[in-house]
């Protein structure tokens, strides 16, 4: 399965993306985003600024007004 990358307090999607047999990395800081297949964020911090440090090539999901339900089903169809 793919190596998924949760942001801090999505404790819901987390726990749903390993009953599906997902590896589960928590995001805390940036670096940690490094060798996963995608990410899931809140969407919380966004990028105020205008600058952008890609530490991924995977894909990036907001996880904004999705339930965890939603979320894992993005991350299904990524992997299709």
């Amino acid at each position: 399965m793919a190596k998924i990358g949760v942001e801090y307090g999505l404790t819901d999607v987390q726990e749903a993306l390993q009953q599906m047999g997902h590896e589960v990395v928590q995001l805390r800081q940036e670096n940690d985003a490094q060798g996963c297949d995608c990410c899931v964020v809140t969407g919380q911090d966004s990028n105020v600024m205008g600058i952008s440090n890609s530490v991924t090539q995977g894909s990036v999901i907001k996880a904004s007004g999705l339930s965890a339900e939603d979320v894992c089903q993005q991350v299904q169809s990524r992997f299709q």
